[in-house]
């Protein structure tokens, strides 16, 4: 009786497990995607030459070695937002004051008022990464009407190692020049940006007159300065982020070019 009824169950469960695996259906397989071995390398050496292009890009404009352009390459949107926000514009925009206030220390003025330091004012005293943080820091083509709304807000931030230098050279007996490219109509806003940031005490403050509108930056500038020179004045020091704010005739004895990969002035 014992076998019988062993052989009686194991028929049964036979039959049984017979009939589940017949009519079933069996769990899914797992989705596994296997990409070739090498993608992830692939991915990392891509970004990279981005990196390394854009860094190559930077540096031809602050040489000077770009045709003028009017927007920081698509590729390079994050390169530049990462540089402006970080660290090492920092530091590049300190070393830039650092060599110039130890060439202002260096000079024996000639105690005759006539000895200048000239400044431009835009990325130069003032810092207007808060207006280009909302225009792709250079991504978007420069608009003049949206740009003068932030102006007229009279809301730039000093540069800080910028205003330090500032500060120095009035210590030292420079006349302070400040020289921009903004309208002369944009006086009164200047004026009050200027001192809201910390800076006081300058000389000649110098606006495009009416007649200057349309003039490149680099001729219009040029002009100022054969205007001081004319006067008996002695330009020793200039600075500014835009190669035009220190090229043309004449040029000051030594000249210090500020970062500033977002936009180009010709």
């Amino acid at each position: 009786m014992t076998f019988l009824r062993v052989f009686f169950l194991f028929s049964l469960f036979s039959i049984v497990l017979s009939h589940e695996t017949s009519h079933s259906h069996p769990l899914p397989r797992p989705l596994i995607i296997k990409y070739p071995g090498n993608i992830e390398t692939q991915f990392r050496e891509s970004d990279e030459e981005i990196r390394l292009q854009c860094t190559s890009w930077r540096f031809a404009v602050e040489a000077n070695n770009l045709s003028p352009w009017k927007t920081i390459p698509q590729e390079c949107a994050e390169y530049v937002k990462d540089y402006i926000t970080s660290r090492a514009y920092a530091i590049d925009l300190n070393r830039v004051s650092k060599e110039a206030g130890l060439y202002a220390r260096s000079i024996e003025l000639g105690g005759d008022g006539k000895d200048v330091w000239v400044f431009d004012v835009d990325e130069t005293l003032l810092s207007h990464v808060p207006y280009y943080a909302e225009h792709g820091y250079g991504l978007e083509v420069f608009d003049s009407a949206k740009f003068d709304k932030w102006v007229d807000k009279a809301m730039a931030p000093a540069i800080e190692s910028s205003l330090e230098l500032y500060e120095e050279v009035l210590s030292l007996g420079f006349k302070v020049f400040l020289l921009t490219g903004r309208s002369e109509k944009q006086r009164d806003v200047t004026v009050e940006n200027l001192m809201n940031a910390g800076f006081r005490n300058w000389d000649k403050l110098i606006l495009r007159a009416s007649d200057d509108h349309g003039k490149l930056a680099t001729i219009y500038k040029s002009e100022k300065r054969i205007e001081m020179v004319n006067d008996g004045y002695r330009i020793l020091g200039n600075s500014g982020d835009q190669w035009s704010d220190l090229l043309g005739s004449p040029m000051s004895a030594r000249s210090f070019k500020l970062p500033n990969p977002m936009y180009y002035i010709p």
